[in-house]
């Protein structure tokens, strides 16, 4: 009866360890890349920055590419068709070949602890050819933290802002956030205010609410977006100056992004 035990102990050990090692070892967690370089091409219904349109409310074709490194340091590029430079230019009387966005930016991303980080730099948006003065070409500095699903981010200019006259010193505060509400959906409230130094007429408030789904690789959106702006003897400060359009007007913007 004693060896009858040994031998069953024996058999019940030996079909633990076969069990045991049945079960497939789980794969380490594969190192973060020392150098990562993206890419994300889109197309837009129209392109709209700081709840204002930037193409006269037509399509906009758009491109990122981006470097990150491991230690947080990240550079940056950013294309878009705009409109706006050029409706300005016909209404004042000269022309321009400015039809370009060209942003340039870098900066550093860190972790305070799980779930808080933050991220701290330079943009650069040029406007290639552009004729205005002052220049609409703009420097700003900005800083960023999130904690969770939720991001407040400050931007300030170093320079006059998008060619408004003495406008150094203005700041964009932007509240945001983004929900994974399941199924390849989130959903991303945003609010914003933009102050021009010196420009009170032209500050804001602006809004989105946007709606995206990942499908087949790609990322379709939808976005309902607007923007509070003041009326200057009854005209609105962000009319367009072909057409006189509120280009900040509340509406539905359509996108399609690809990123590689």
């Amino acid at each position: 009866m004693r060896h009858a035990a040994i031998l069953a102990a024996g058999l019940a050990a030996l079909s633990l360890g076969a069990r045991a090692e049945d079960k497939p070892a789980e794969a380490p967690a594969a190192p973060t890349p020392e150098h990562t370089f993206t890419g994300k091409a889109a197309l837009y219904s129209e392109y709209e920055y700081r709840g204002i349109s930037q193409t006269s409310e037509k399509p906009a074709v758009q491109l990122n590419l981006d470097y990150a490194h491991s230690s947080g340091l990240y550079l940056g590029t950013f294309l878009s068709n705009i409109k706006w430079l050029k409706d300005t230019a016909d209404v004042n009387g000269f022309s321009t070949d400015a039809n370009l966005e060209w942003d340039i930016y870098g900066g550093y991303k860190g972790e305070i602890q799980k779930d808080f980080t933050y991220d701290v730099g330079l943009l650069r948006y040029q406007y290639p050819s552009n004729k205005l003065d002052p220049s609409t070409n703009t420097t700003e500095i900005y800083g960023a933290l999130t904690f969770g699903p939720a991001t407040v981010k400050y931007s300030h200019s170093v320079t006059n802002l998008f060619g408004f006259a003495d406008s150094k010193n203005s700041g964009y505060l932007d509240l945001s956030a983004t929900f994974d509400v399941g199924g390849g959906f989130s959903v991303t409230p945003h609010l914003g205010y933009q102050h021009v130094a010196h420009g009170s007429d032209f500050s804001y408030t602006d809004y989105a609410v946007t709606v995206s789904k990942d499908l087949a690789g790609f990322t379709f959106s939808g976005a309902v977006i607007g923007a509070d702006t003041k009326s200057i003897s009854g005209v609105k400060a962000y009319a367009s100056p072909a057409n006189g359009k509120d280009l900040g007007r509340a509406g539905l913007v359509l996108s399609v992004k690809k990123t590689f």
